[in-house]
């Protein structure tokens, strides 16, 4: 199954299934997941990165448990549009899992969102940098997954 554009996952997927998001980043996941209106998308949890076949079952399993039927990876572009060594790492990433298991994927652009989820962390919630670093990851994740939330269903009003 091929990756998807954001505008083209809804009809891919069952009605009222939710979604899940993902930062993938050097150490870590980051994972959250929608409701199955896919309107509010919520920090789920943090996977270790150890090896990959053990990360993808682990994923696998969150969806399974939660019904997913999407998942929408954050794209590191760089700041001028282009895509350097963490962008084809996410890419690799997504050909990996659909060669395990068919699997609905969409890419978001994801540039700036770990320095507005700290920017969030630090000024709004007053955070230390010791918890900061237990919940950026998966709130990144969920930072991403909201904002292809809210562009599909912008899309959508437009129609």
């Amino acid at each position: 199954m091929p990756v998807l554009d954001l505008l083209d996952l809804p009809a891919a997927c069952p009605p009222d299934t939710p979604w899940m998001g993902l930062d993938l980043g050097e150490k870590t996941i980051g994972v959250a997941v929608s409701d199955s209106t896919r309107l509010i998308a919520s920090p789920l949890e943090l996977i270790r990165k150890s090896k990959f076949t053990i990360e993808a079952e682990h994923l696998f399993k969150l969806m399974a448990h939660r019904k997913v039927s999407a998942l929408v990876i954050g794209l590191p572009a760089n700041m001028d549009g282009t895509e350097g060594p963490r962008a084809q790492s996410c890419r690799a990433f997504a050909r990996n899992l659909e060669r395990l298991r068919p699997v609905n994927i969409a890419f978001w652009d994801e540039r700036l969102s770990t320095s507005a989820v700290e920017r969030f962390l630090i000024e709004d919630l007053d955070l230390n940098r010791k918890r900061r670093a237990q919940v950026v990851d998966r709130t990144a994740a969920a930072w991403i997954l909201q904002g292809a939330l809210d562009r599909v269903r912008d899309q959508a009003t437009w129609i």
